[in-house]
């Protein structure tokens, strides 16, 4: 296999940098491999990033142009061309999304390490402070729940437990519209009064077509945990909504679990760009959202 290879790039001939070729994958478990060429890093005031940017494109176009379903890339130019990590993984990210907005594929960017995860020191800290607190007040309310049992046990007389109703920015109107819809009617009602395409939110949910059109088709469709709350940042809820669509798939944001503190902290905080959060959730070592 290896030989045949060779032999295909060597009638092929050069790849200028920047731009892309195909070849078959012979015994790789792959039908083609496109090889693409990155800059080398040269301080990053010789046209790195444009050529960078160019060599996802035109590797993404040429799958396209072979009908290929998905594409897996590494981070290019990372490795002995010394583009520093963390600006390859923006340049990365910032041509898969602008091809994406056009185009239907699966594009996997496959990281081997965190070194390129420069991640915001402040934002961190921010973050991090906020999942304490979360945690600080789970544990509050707990012990303010198990004394008022105890009071409760002891003198026989109802309490009401005002801690534990929490602030709605809900109108009347959004709480008995639909009662029994389920999740997949909940989210194609949401995509029409956000005003939004379903192209739109499948791909900024970070779902592919096939997916969505099973949940589109589908009214009692079981979807994901991840999966609900992607959308909820697709179409950029609040964490009210949020809660009221994770409930029709069954789930609940916890105090308890750091996945769902973090991403409640960029639904608090108006964040919605996923591939930002994503790359926070992977600083914290947890699930991504979408696929």
């Amino acid at each position: 296999g290896a030989e045949e290879l060779q032999a295909e790039c060597h009638k092929i001939g050069g790849c200028e940098t920047g731009k892309a070729v195909i070849t078959k994958g012979y015994k790789l478990p792959a039908k083609y491999i496109i090889h693409t060429v990155g800059p080398i890093y040269r301080g990053g005031n010789n046209n790195e990033e444009e050529l960078l940017k160019n060599a996802y494109l035109n590797s993404m176009k040429l799958a396209k142009e072979y009908k290929l379903e998905s594409i897996a890339f590494p981070l290019i130019s990372s490795g002995i061309y010394g583009y520093p990590k963390d600006e390859a993984l923006k340049v990365a990210i910032s041509a898969i999304s602008e091809f994406l907005l056009e185009n239907e594929m699966t594009v996997y960017l496959v990281m081997f390490d965190t070194k390129a995860f420069a991640f915001s020191e402040k934002l961190f800290k921010s973050i991090t402070k906020y999942i304490d607190d979360k945690y600080a007040d789970e544990h509050r309310a707990l012990d303010k729940y198990r004394n008022i049992q105890e009071y409760e046990l002891k003198y026989q007389a109802p309490v009401v437990m005002d801690f534990m109703q929490e602030k709605k920015s809900r109108s009347l109107k959004d709480v008995v519209y639909q009662l029994d819809e389920t999740f997949s009617e909940m989210l194609l009602r949401l995509i029409d009064e956000k005003e939004k395409t379903d192209v739109e939110t499948y791909k900024k949910a970070n779902i592919d077509r096939k997916l969505f059109s099973k949940i589109r088709t589908d009214k009692n469709y079981k979807p994901r945990k991840n999966t609900v709350l992607a959308f909820a940042v697709a179409l950029e809820l609040n964490v009210d909504e949020a809660k009221d669509l994770l409930k029709r798939a069954g789930y609940a944001l916890s105090h308890s679990n750091k996945f769902d503190i973090i991403v409640e902290y960029f639904l608090e905080e108006q964040i919605y760009n996923i591939f930002e959060i994503n790359e926070a959730l992977f600083a914290f070592e947890q699930p991504l959202l979408g696929i």
